[in-house]
């Protein structure tokens, strides 16, 4: 009976959920990297670096709290709002490509939402522990449940629960991704740091970034909707 249940879960047709999951992330990773690649060589007219572009941005709407830095790695740029600082990778900060300018300008819109207290990312960033505890504690705990009580146990529910919290959190970066893309576009615009062409080119590259964060949700909805059917049904004693 035991080894029965193993080879049942050996052969588990979910993992497809794995699979579909993991292929979409790599997609939209491809995705992104060749796109940025194909317009990393496309020069900007106005010769500013993505630096450059950051601080003007910046300072366009009253900024001037935050800094620009260097950071080592490829496409590892992010906005740190506990240090207030926009840091670039290296692919972007001293490079004139309409790419590492829209990466920028994506990081800015970050900073912009932070200064405006945009209520989606400061719903984040109160997610961001209960999440990454969840998601590390989920599984350990759903597992217990059922080796001691079987499926549908409150400690698998509990561990369900939990894992939830990181599905949260990638349903709640959606909209910080998408608006700070938005708040890019429309600004280097209105600054005129790129032309129209230019901005067309961007959105290709912020659009295929954005994607990144549609597989990653996709991908969790796929795991919690896997580990639901695997361990949230009925108990085996019921």
């Amino acid at each position: 009976m035991y080894y029965g249940g193993m080879m049942g879960y050996y052969m588990d047709p979910t993992w497809i959920f794995v699979i579909i999951g993991a292929l979409l992330s790599m997609a939209a990773s491809a995705r992104v990297t060749s796109t940025f690649n194909k317009y990393s060589k496309v020069r900007s007219m106005s010769g500013m670096t993505g630096a450059e572009a950051a601080k003007r941005l910046l300072n366009s709407q009253g900024i001037y709290d935050v800094q620009v830095r260097p950071v080592s790695g490829r496409l590892s740029d992010h906005y740190d709002p506990r240090t207030k600082t926009v840091n670039l990778s290296d692919s972007v900060y001293d490079s004139t490509s309409v790419a590492a300018i829209g990466v920028a300008a994506h990081e800015c819109g970050h900073a912009m939402q932070d200064n405006t207290g945009y209520v989606p990312l400061k719903l984040r960033g109160a997610i961001v522990p209960a999440a990454n505890i969840g998601s590390q504690a989920a599984l350990p705990v759903i597992l217990l449940g059922f080796f001691i009580s079987g499926a549908g146990s409150p400690l698998v529910n509990i561990g369900l629960i939990l894992f939830s919290l990181a599905v949260l959190f990638q349903l709640v970066t959606l909209p910080v991704e998408f608006n700070a893309s938005r708040r890019a576009v429309v600004l280097l615009g209105q600054v005129g740091i790129l032309g129209d062409e230019e901005l067309s080119h961007t959105r290709k590259v912020l659009g295929a970034a954005a994607l990144t964060y549609v597989a990653a949700l996709a991908a969790t909805v796929l795991q919690l909707l896997r580990l639901v059917i695997l361990f949230g049904g009925r108990r085996d004693n019921d």
